[in-house]
């Protein structure tokens, strides 16, 4: 009798079993939960006191200081782009940088060299011009538009806006590209919600966590996209950060509790290490499972 040769037929098992590894190991960006907001406030209220601090209190000056962490930025941006997985520490890290220059050069947009924007009784700030003077609703429409310009770009390539998607060195460079100028426009937000809105540093935050809460209800309503409530949410959470950085600093007069910007950044510092090594912990732990995971699959294709 004659005898065919076998087919061998491809094993689905182990190429979806492949195919989860290879994304496993491209990942580059966290799950968006609860903790994940968490941080993200945390490491946006750093960044207002610790861009006051150098800025202000340290009186470098907003064009350096701007120049300084912009730089910053750019490092811990080329650590994380380089990283070939997620890692917390390089990927909050980066955070942290945006929210510094994003406070910095939203300052630098929005103020002027005026006693107004001066604290401590300083009467200048650092070397080089100390501020545009746009004001922070020219400042904030002109961060607006850049940030349109951003989604516009990223749209064009045909590349997804789900963070946890995002797998690719350009999908993330446009992914940072509008975090820096999403954490530039919550600054603007939030001095404005703050200084010139009438509502004072808590009545700015109550007002965001309000608007916050909606989007959370939202959330349920499947006719608005998730992913864009998640980046109306990130914008948000600036000003929060905002708002609440300059209640903690700003003078008792103010409305402020003036604990300072050394002692406030010094505290929120700390409490986003914590965060950040918990999340390190998970992420080491998630990692060591995948391989276990994957056995009982391994296990059926054979």
């Amino acid at each position: 009798m004659r005898s065919f040769p076998t087919v061998q037929q491809p094993d689905i098992f182990t190429d979806l079993e492949v195919a989860s590894a290879t994304k496993s190991v491209m990942k580059k960006l966290p799950e968006v939960t609860l903790a994940f907001w968490i941080m993200k406030v945390a490491a946006t209220t750093l960044g207002e006191t610790a861009g006051d601090l150098f800025a202000q209190t340290l009186r470098l000056g907003y064009f350096l200081t701007t120049i300084a962490l912009f730089l910053l930025f750019v490092v811990t941006l080329v650590i994380q782009l380089r990283s070939s997985r997620y890692n917390p520490f390089f990927y909050w890290t980066v955070i942290l940088s945006t929210s510094m220059a994003g406070t910095t050069m939203s300052d630098f947009m929005n103020r002027d060299a005026s006693t107004k924007f001066l604290s401590g009784g300083a009467t200048s700030l650092g070397w080089g011009p100390q501020g545009l003077g746009l004001g922070y609703p020219t400042g904030a429409a002109i961060l607006i538009s850049i940030l349109l310009v951003v989604f516009a770009v990223w749209k064009a390539t045909g590349m997804t806006f789900q963070i946890r998607d995002i797998v690719t060195f350009r999908g993330e460079a446009l992914f940072w590209s509008a975090i820096l100028v999403s954490n530039t426009l919550g600054t603007s937000m939030g001095d404005f919600l703050s200084d010139s809105s009438g509502l004072g540093y808590a009545g700015g935050a109550l007002l965001v966590s309000g608007a916050l809460a909606v989007l959370v209800v939202l959330m349920k309503a499947p006719v608005v996209p998730n992913v864009l409530l998640f980046w109306i949410a990130f914008v948000l959470t600036r000003p929060l950060g905002a708002t609440a950085g300059d209640f903690l600093t700003k003078p008792v007069a103010k409305g402020g509790l003036d604990l300072g910007t050394a002692g406030s950044s010094a505290v929120l510092l700390a409490v986003l290490l914590a965060l950040v090594a918990y999340a390190q912990v998970r992420e080491r732990r998630t990692t060591a499972a995948r391989p276990t995971e994957r056995e009982p699959v391994a296990q059926q294709a054979d």
